[in-house]
């Protein structure tokens, strides 16, 4: 069965729990384990995070979470409406970052790949970034889901 939600909040790092706590409420219809609930938080904060830091550097602007349940999948797009990546082939190499004053290690677009099953980066300069993301449960339990 399918179901969908849109989450749209300021671009303020204490927002990057909220974000987690929604995904990881959503996605229990789908009767995932721990570690991929955990895995998918993750991915999800990491995401918002890259949208915060990055997409808005002088801390203004809104972050758009949308998920979709599809069957024993999850579909998650993290949109913002920021400065967008410059060089997107460069910034989703892992160690890559454009604040190592920070110390921001540039793992952000490799822990999103290492813990979904699909993720696809867009970009454009001026416009904003989107991050979408799936990942599809083994053990879902149909049974709970009709």
């Amino acid at each position: 069965m399918e179901n969908e939600m849109i989450l749209e909040f300021d671009a303020k790092s204490e927002n990057e729990f909220f974000a987690r706590a929604v995904i990881g409420c959503f996605m229990l219809r789908l009767n995932p384990s721990v570690a991929d609930i955990a895995d998918v938080k993750t991915a999800v904060s990491e995401a918002v995070t890259n949208s915060i830091v990055h997409g808005y550097k002088k801390g203004e602007g809104k972050v758009k979470l949308y998920a979709k349940t599809d069957g024993n999948s999850i579909h998650i797009n993290v949109f913002d409406k920021g400065i967008g990546i410059e060089n997107l082939p460069k910034a989703l190499e892992p160690f890559y970052t454009t604040k190592p004053e920070e110390e921001r290690s540039g793992m952000g677009f490799t822990i999103m790949k290492s813990f979904m099953d699909e993720v696809l980066v867009t970009s454009k300069l001026g416009v904003g970034t989107e991050v979408y993301m799936k990942k599809t449960f083994n053990n879902c339990n149909k049974e709970n889901n009709a």
